[in-house]
């Protein structure tokens, strides 16, 4: 039996056409990563091949995240197999490997261990490469995304069932990292707009962590919708200024670090901007929290609102009783996923409109990283690449893009 299934193999790959490495080379720098044919890791039974950053246990990710190679069988019945084409890094991926995340993955030992472990990362887009006869409604090519955190989208392939995947409907103009990256930051700034204070042209919002996905995401859909914003950037030693007029090119009305925040005159400041406080500072988005979101709580006119989605500092919000006695501020935390689970409809009216944006040439991606990943890509440079992410000022956001896996 064995020198059987050797033969096939053999003899399957004898007939297999091999492209000259000069023309390999040729193709990889003129084609796209995302759009070039993967190399198909299928054993003589139809096995799909895959690779997939997982952990066994909470922690750092460069204590706890390993490369895991496994097989994927054929697909059958409801089930159908993905290729992923971008996965993006985002800081609730790394909370959530440090297990101080709220939505927690799913550790099983389905992928071929003895020890249940958990396929890192939340949010990407995949292709659907083949799916089982009882699968209604989605075909072999389609992109899909993913409905719910805790999927594991930190891996070349994976196998699934329908209800766990959104159909990208319209691919028209959409690059693989657009559709990637669309799900969480740009949900998450279209909700806190529309959704709290009652917006409307003219008026006045506030935010903190400005140059992030959800920061640059608001301040282009406040230009759609003809809000002001008073944006709120970390001081650097170098770069403020270029990066003050990225942010107005995007459509920002004024940058401000948070040293100028917390400075005495800065209300006086805003006064200026508003029209002598006349016109009202509605709303104010906070990632950050700490004395600088304080602050920021300050500006609110009064009956205004301030959304909590994050707290990067690390620190408490302290908040005055005076804004809640006498100026009757109003406090919210704003989660997307929970938003998208209990509005899963809104939700993807939400993605198609900023997709729409996008294909006007209304809405531009966050800058990105791209990291590369292909089958050869060793276990230390993917690891090394969410690690990076962490460190310093980035150059952009770290995407994997998955290239001949």
């Amino acid at each position: 039996m064995a020198s059987k299934r050797a033969t096939a193999t053999a003899t399957a790959l004898r007939l297999t056409p091999q492209p000259s490495p000069r023309a390999a080379t040729s193709y990889l720098r003129t084609t796209p990563p995302f759009l070039s044919p993967h190399r198909r890791h299928i054993s003589a039974y139809g096995y799909e091949q895959a690779k997939a950053l997982t952990f066994s246990k909470y922690g750092e990710p460069a204590d706890v995240l390993s490369l895991h190679t496994h097989s994927i069988s054929p697909a059958h019945s409801h089930n159908l197999t993905l290729r992923f084409l971008a996965a993006p890094i985002n800081p609730a991926d790394i909370n959530q490997i440090q297990g101080v995340y709220p939505s927690k993955p799913a550790f099983t030992t389905a992928l071929g261990t003895a020890t249940p472990i958990a396929v890192a990362g939340n949010e990407g887009v995949a292709e659907v490469i083949s799916l089982g006869s009882s699968v209604k409604g989605l075909a072999k090519g389609d992109w899909v995304m993913m409905k719910a955190p805790g999927f594991g989208t930190w891996r070349t392939h994976a196998q699934t069932t329908p209800e766990h995947v959104t159909r990208l409907e319209d691919r028209r103009g959409i690059s693989a990292i657009t559709a990637a990256t669309v799900s969480v930051n740009p949900c998450t700034a279209y909700r806190m707009l529309r959704g709290f204070g009652a917006m409307r042209p003219g008026d006045w919002f506030v935010q903190n962590g400005a140059n992030g996905g959800v920061g640059r995401a608001a301040i282009q859909l406040a230009r759609v919708w003809g809000f002001r914003s008073l944006n709120i950037v970390r001081g650097r030693a170098e770069g403020t200024d270029e990066l003050a007029r990225e942010l107005r090119d995007l459509g920002a009305d004024v940058v401000v670090t948070d040293a100028e925040l917390q400075a005495p005159e800065f209300r006086e400041r805003v006064k200026e901007w508003t029209a002598g406080g006349r016109e009202p500072v509605k709303l104010a988005l906070n990632c950050v929290g700490g004395k600088p979101a304080t602050a920021m709580a300050k500006v609110l006119a009064p009956g205004g609102h301030f959304v909590t989605y994050g707290a990067m500092s690390k620190q408490p919000l302290t908040l005055p009783a005076s804004l809640l006695i006498f100026k009757d501020v109003h406090f919210h935390g704003f989660w997307v996923s929970k938003w998208a689970e209990r509005e899963p409809d809104e939700k993807k009216r939400t993605v198609e409109h900023v997709l729409e944006l996008v294909r006007k040439g209304e809405f531009k991606d966050v800058p990105v990283e791209e990291l590369l990943w292909e089958w050869e890509t060793k276990e230390e440079e993917l690891i090394g690449a969410v690690k990076g992410t962490l460190e310093g000022f980035r150059k952009g956001k770290g995407v994997f893009v998955f290239g001949r896996t």
